[in-house]
């Protein structure tokens, strides 16, 4: 499947990405809300989620808010603020996914899942490193520790120095998604990874990201192309 990002910073300029982006069919929107100036105007964020809900129809919305230490922007939200933001996006049932990074405490990491669990809302646990590549053993390590914190879906965004480190991050997502009982996302960032979003689902990862209209992570691939790329894997056989 195919995300697509939102990353407008006014109200006006979210619709108008997602007036664009629509008519490209992506499989999932993801609103990343640290983009957006209102952040801390819960009823704004809100209203904008409405719009995005009614104008997407059966596309499945994932709601995240990034943190700067993991390659989002700087917001205004401390960490409580971030928690109560993704606990108010669930139960308000306007999104069906939200990401929460691995990272953060785990009361904290307790308090989204036992709001997304509330209200029907699927919770991707997350890892980003903008760095580097950690070890095989550390990825198996990060995907089995999402499933262990009660994560729906395991994500991990890697930052590859050589072809080697995408095959690194490559086959730790496939092993991840044979060994756990949930679904894993697995990418390489940056120009050496582009290769890992069009490849990553024949390597057991549900979801790839690519540009609708503007990239949210360096490497990602406008959705037009990326569509080409998937159907064509899949006409030789060799998706799963």
């Amino acid at each position: 499947m195919i995300c697509t990002p939102l990353v407008g910073r006014r109200k006006e300029e979210v619709l108008r990405e997602l007036a664009v982006i629509l008519p490209k069919q992506p499989d999932v929107l993801e609103w990343r809300i640290d983009y957006f100036r209102n952040i801390g105007n819960l009823a704004e964020v809100l209203e904008v989620a409405r719009h995005i809900k009614e104008a997407a129809g059966q596309i499945p919305i994932l709601f995240s808010c990034r943190s700067a230490s993991e390659g989002g922007e700087n917001t205004p939200l401390d960490a409580a603020g971030v928690v109560r933001l993704l606990s108010a996006l669930c139960e308000s049932r306007l999104v069906d996914l939200v990401d929460y990074e691995l990272a953060n405490p785990p009361e904290m990491r307790e308090c989204v899942r036992k709001a997304s669990r509330a209200n029907g809302v699927a919770l991707i646990l997350s890892y980003h490193n903008f760095r580097t590549t950690p070890d095989a053993a550390a990825l198996a390590a990060t995907f089995a520790d999402a499933e262990r914190c009660g994560a729906d879906i395991a994500k991990v965004a890697v930052m590859p120095g050589s072809p080697e480190d995408v095959l690194t991050l490559l086959g730790a997502t496939w092993r991840a998604s044979e060994a756990l009982g949930i679904p894993v996302i697995g990418m390489a960032m940056g120009s050496l990874g582009a290769v890992s979003r069009m490849t990553s689902g024949i390597f057991g990862s549900a979801l790839t990201f690519a540009v609708g209209e503007s990239s949210s992570a360096p490497g990602q691939i406008p959705i037009e192309e990326l569509q080409i790329v998937l159907e064509t894997v899949r006409a030789s056989g060799s998706g799963r």
